[in-house]
């Protein structure tokens, strides 16, 4: 039995002016090359003009955004034994959906084009509230990727992760019946020459102590 202890879940620590967890999660994501002190600012001036642009709480509008983004379903490539790639979609929980989705709005707003971070920062965020944007853009993709290989659903795409269900319109009568003739398969090759013969020896004894043939029978009636 190992020794070794469960990790304690590290938590963020709140920023000093909202004091919101969501706060250090933007920042950390902003920040480049160890200046957390310019993300900072970046994170406050974006917040500041979201407030004059929208006349709303800027975390309120921040937290509707991301829930606009965030995905449920994501797409994962994954080698066969054969050497040839499948993207496999899974289903996500909702802190690994809240990252994805930070993370699109971030590369998203990089991308716009505007005078400094901050502005570009707010746009997208805004945008992403009325359901339009490059995050969205990105969160719609990821949907037609999914629904265009669900043929792939029922192959789990790691050892702890199951295969997406219900998530997306998929055919699960053909899945039960792929998995049905993989099973098969699997079983009917494992066997060996050797126990396929004696399971036809067993079958044809078999067959030979049941009743006498229709003809036979026949024949003993007449005489």
């Amino acid at each position: 039995m190992s020794c070794r202890g469960t990790a304690k879940k590290k938590t963020a620590k709140f920023d000093p002016i909202y004091r919101n967890p969501l706060v250090p999660m933007l920042v950390n994501r902003i920040l480049k090359h160890g200046k957390k002190s310019l993300a900072y600012k970046i994170f406050y001036r974006a917040v500041k003009e979201i407030q004059q642009k929208t006349k709303r709480n800027p975390l309120f509008v921040l937290r509707e955004a991301i829930d606009k983004v965030t995905p449920n379903i994501a797409v994962k490539t994954r080698r066969s034994k054969k050497g040839f790639t499948r993207q496999v979609p899974i289903e996500i929980g909702k802190t690994k959906g809240k990252i994805l989705a930070i993370r699109w709005l971030l590369e998203a707003s990089r991308k716009r084009s505007g005078t400094n971070m901050a502005s570009q920062f707010s746009s997208e965020f805004i945008d992403a509230t009325k359901g339009r944007g490059g995050a969205i853009r990105k969160k719609e993709e990821t949907y037609k990727k999914a629904e265009k290989n669900r043929t792939s659903a029922h192959f789990p795409s790691s050892r702890n992760r199951r295969p997406i269900q219900g998530s997306i319109n998929l055919d699960q009568k053909r899945i039960h019946r792929n998995r049905k003739r993989i099973r098969r398969n699997r079983y009917f090759f494992s066997r060996s020459k050797q126990t396929k013969q004696k399971g036809k020896e067993r079958r044809n004894r078999n067959h030979g102590s049941t009743k006498p043939s229709r003809g036979g029978a026949c024949l003993r009636k007449r005489k």
